[in-house]
């Protein structure tokens, strides 16, 4: 049997612990850190995908109330006996003021279709865009 002191000198001479580094060695803890740096890179990259997520969805919701709002103002002044350019003018105010900007716009009758573009809050996303109709129901019923 082998006693402590020969076991260390063992070690130093380059025999290898049959599992690998001797615990509280250099080699031990330089594995810990590739595995800590291996976490927080994991862990980053995680939050960065999480905040790009958030800004598309936020730009989608932002072109669905810009769309809907900007629908309802034209129409209103489509019921109005207003032109179907001051309604497309008033709808591209609405966008305007809810972050967007009119991309297509329609109106015909008391009826206007229209087609509002978002920017994402951060560059490379993209551009998230709604779409609304506004105007009374297409047969007439409520």
């Amino acid at each position: 049997m082998r006693t402590r002191y020969e076991d260390d000198a063992a070690h130093e001479e380059g025999h290898q612990w049959p599992l690998g580094p001797q615990p509280g060695s250099s080699k031990a803890r330089g594995s810990v850190t590739v595995v800590m740096v291996g976490v927080i890179a994991s862990l980053l990259i995680l939050t960065i995908s999480g905040l790009l997520l958030a800004s598309a969805v936020l730009a989608s919701h932002r072109a669905r109330a810009a769309a809907d709002l900007a629908g309802l103002a034209a129409a209103g002044v489509l019921m109005r006996g207003g032109s179907g350019v001051a309604a497309c003018d008033l709808a591209a105010q609405v966008a305007a003021m809810n972050h967007g900007r009119i991309a297509d716009c329609l109106a015909s009758g008391t009826e206007v279709q229209l087609k509002v573009a978002v920017l994402a809050g951060v560059k490379g996303v993209g551009v998230a865009t709604a779409r609304s109709r506004a105007g009374p129901s297409p047969g007439g019923a409520p």
